[in-house]
């Protein structure tokens, strides 16, 4: 379970990372009628910060044992 969850976390860290870069501030809308809308920007450390970290997470989910068994040795050629 923890070998899926650090997965998801990392893609998920990608994917929030690449849509940063992206775009340059988003408009949030409340769901319910109070208060107006709020703009969001993201400081510009934030987008390589999260690449980073999800690229090293999901790096990370290669090498976590699978269930039950020690992690098998890397013969390459």
């Amino acid at each position: 379970m923890w070998k899926s969850f650090c997965l998801a976390a990392g893609i998920f860290a990608c994917i929030l990372g690449v849509e940063l870069l992206l775009i340059d501030s988003a408009l949030v809308l409340p769901v319910q009628g109070g208060g107006g809308p709020h703009t969001f920007t993201a400081p510009d450390w934030a987008p390589w910060t999260l690449l980073s970290v999800g690229a090293v997470t999901v790096m990370q989910f290669v090498k976590l044992p699978s269930r039950g068994g020690s992690p098998q040795p890397f013969h390459g050629r």
